[in-house]
């Protein structure tokens, strides 16, 4: 993993970010020159449950999960995360070890900005702490989504869900539209919180009913008004 500084344009980049976009260029600056870039390759892993944590990550370019490792060595996916995205504020702002580990899914381009140079920003700057705020509230709310979902829902429905979700960036969510998954059948599987056999067949499933085409990681949506209205 190499770490280095700014050779890709952090300070424009951190301006488009809606977390960073309010903050003035002074407050800025200096979040800039606490933030590194790492290269890192599919399969790196960036830390583990446990490493200390000294800042927070952005993904510039590519794709992150987060993950709870067991003893026996069973993966649980928390999250799977792509550009523009942030993760370790929580446990930054406690000055608490990471309590996931998390893995590069894809060749990716992260930056990674220094615990103090935020905290700085959150005192000087209310905006910036009420959007920090915001993206926390965001992610409880996720996580208690998910946790409705795993016991509350079917795992037929957990995957509609996900296919569903994704037709989000259409503009028109009544249409035929295609949908590529943003991770391997395992990691989207543990992600859903079933296994890859059973998401596989649930695939299988919708592809019989005449609801989705599977070619790859590409999912073809032919009738995104039916898969709503599957419950099975």
């Amino acid at each position: 993993m190499g770490a280095h500084r700014d050779s890709f344009g952090t300070l424009d980049f951190l301006r488009n970010l809606p977390l960073f976009r309010d903050l003035d260029l002074p407050r800025l600056e200096a979040i800039a020159a606490a933030t590194s870039e790492q290269r890192v390759a599919a399969g790196a892993v960036l830390f583990q449950r446990g490493d200390p944590c000294d800042g927070m990550h952005v993904i510039v370019v590519g794709r992150v999960k987060l993950a709870l490792l067991a003893p026996a060595g069973a993966e649980k996916v928390i999250e799977i995360l792509g550009p523009g995205q942030s993760f370790g504020e929580a446990v930054m702002f406690i000055d608490r070890p990471y309590n996931l580990y998390a893995e590069a899914l894809a060749d990716s381009l992260l930056l990674h900005i220094g615990r103090k140079a935020i905290l700085d920003a959150v005192d000087g700057s209310p905006e910036f702490a009420r959007r920090m705020l915001n993206e926390l509230s965001q992610r409880q709310c996720r996580l208690v989504a998910d946790i409705e979902a795993y016991t509350l829902k079917s795992a037929t429905e957990r995957v509609t869900g996900y296919l569903l979700a994704a037709l989000d960036d259409h503009p028109s969510l009544a249409q035929p539209a295609d949908v590529l998954l943003t991770a391997s059948k395992s990691v989207l599987a543990s992600r859903l919180n079933i296994t890859r056999e059973h998401f596989s067949r649930i695939l299988h499933e919708l592809s019989q009913a005449g609801l989705i085409r599977v070619s790859g990681r590409n999912i073809h949506i032919l009738d995104p008004a039916g898969l709503r209205e599957h419950k099975t």
